[in-house]
């Protein structure tokens, strides 16, 4: 199938800024046509039917010619005041043309609350052009019934690690989750197999089978607008995730060696000595696994309080320089000053000690996404603590995918339709 082409769309601002859905057209030619208003021997079809009112947005807008070639689908999408829209002017629908040249049908689902012009151009085999305009409105969503964007990791603009993962949060509880999986694409420079998965009602995670190729731009267009999250709740407006994935930061600790390896590109850059989980507990034991990086504080508070230490540990509070967290349970890379075993014996309390400068490099060195394998210990990271999605063997993450199939990202669209059934 010939695919119209799909323009950029604009950047949001969440960590982006919110894109408004609209105006499309397939591939433009250098002359305006001479169109005509039926005539010919050329009929063109559309739907919904021009005056249908309060069409559901999720709703496939469908031309159709008999006798010709379709030549041109532009969708228009006007959204009242009244209807919420915070930006009038809209961005582009696009469409997939049928083999024949005699269908068409919209790739995303309509915005909410709009008047839609649909206007559709055929060419007979005389050459002689038909157009055909079709009006109607779609059905508004309230705040209520509306599904937006609530939080986004990581921002546009950001520069990331290769086992950075993309989490998206909704203001709204998720259960057709197959469409809205479809209705975000992902696409890369560099293209690979990748998948959603939900873990929540509100939050959907992207990961790639391996780590992102290094040195590259990936791109999450999220066309929400007009997807059916529930039912009778329509997502509001679409929204576009820019971010670059930086060079490859590995880094390796074999536990009993008291060392962790820090490799660029596939070259060595620092070996650190540093002082891992005493073991003497499951709670103490530095977790081996895959970890990717989450956030990092030039100062943290280490508070034993805060955590399920268990009977007969002693507790303790502190405060450490350039923590780097590796896990939701309480694991980071941080400075331990006043430890005197780094490198040569393992006893903190799970995380890994580092001298002052070798803390502070890795502080500065590093960027959120970027990979910590461990080795060497009897306690595995568990795949959902913290961002250790790699854990899992891709198989085992897509079986969680609503859709089922994975989604390559080169551009050329998501696994199935964003629609409703039977629309």
């Amino acid at each position: 199938m010939f695919r119209f082409p799909r323009t950029a769309v604009r950047r949001y601002g969440i960590g982006a800024a919110v894109l408004a859905l609209a105006t499309a057209a397939c591939t433009p030619t250098e002359a305006e046509p001479q169109a005509t208003t039926g005539g010919g021997d050329v009929s063109i079809s559309i739907t919904p039917e021009a005056g249908t009112s309060e069409v559901v947005p999720n709703t496939p807008v469908r031309v159709s010619a008999e006798g010709g070639t379709i030549t041109e689908v532009r969708v228009d999408q006007d959204v009242s005041e009244e209807a919420g829209s915070e930006e009038p002017a809209l961005g582009e629908m696009t469409g997939t043309l049928g083999e024949e040249g005699a269908d068409w049908v919209s790739d995303w689902n309509l915005r909410p609350g709009a008047r839609v012009t649909v206007t559709a151009v055929a060419e007979g085999e005389d050459g002689t052009e038909t157009e055909e305009v079709a009006e109607f409105t779609t059905l508004a969503a309230g705040a209520e019934q509306g599904l937006d964007l609530a939080s986004n990791f990581p921002n546009s603009g950001q520069t990331v690690g290769v086992g950075m993962p993309v989490i998206v949060d909704f203001t709204q509880p998720v259960t057709n989750r197959v469409q809205v999986e479809n209705s975000m694409e992902v696409t890369s420079e560099h293209p690979v197999p990748g998948s959603w998965r939900w873990l929540s009602e509100t939050r959907a995670v992207f990961r790639t089978e391996e780590y992102w190729e290094p040195h590259q731009i990936v791109t999450v267009d999220m066309h929400l607008a007009g997807v059916e999250a529930s039912e009778g709740v329509y997502g509001l407006r679409d929204y576009r995730l820019e971010f670059e994935v930086g060079r490859e930061l590995i880094a390796t600790m074999h536990v009993p060696d008291h060392e962790m390896i820090v490799s660029v590109d596939g070259e060595r850059q620092r070996t650190i000595p540093v002082s891992n989980g005493a073991a003497t507990t499951d709670f103490n034991t530095t977790t081996s696994g895959s970890h990717v990086l989450m956030s990092h504080h030039e100062r943290e508070e280490m508070d034993s309080s805060t955590t399920a230490i268990p009977d007969g540990l002693p507790g303790y509070s502190t405060v450490v320089s350039y923590a780097v967290r590796t896990t939701n349970s309480g694991e980071y890379v941080h400075e331990a000053s006043g430890n005197p075993n780094i490198g040569t014996a393992n006893t903190s309390n799970g995380c890994t000690n580092l001298r002052m400068d070798d803390a502070l490099w890795f502080f500065e060195n590093t960027l959120r996404g970027d990979v910590l394998e461990t080795t060497g210990t009897d306690r595995q990271v568990e795949w959902d603590n913290g961002w250790s999605y790699f854990q899992l063997e891709f198989d085992e993450w897509l079986a969680e995918s609503a859709t089922g199939e994975p989604q390559l990202t080169d551009g050329n669209g998501t696994p199935g339709p964003v629609y409703g059934e039977g629309l």
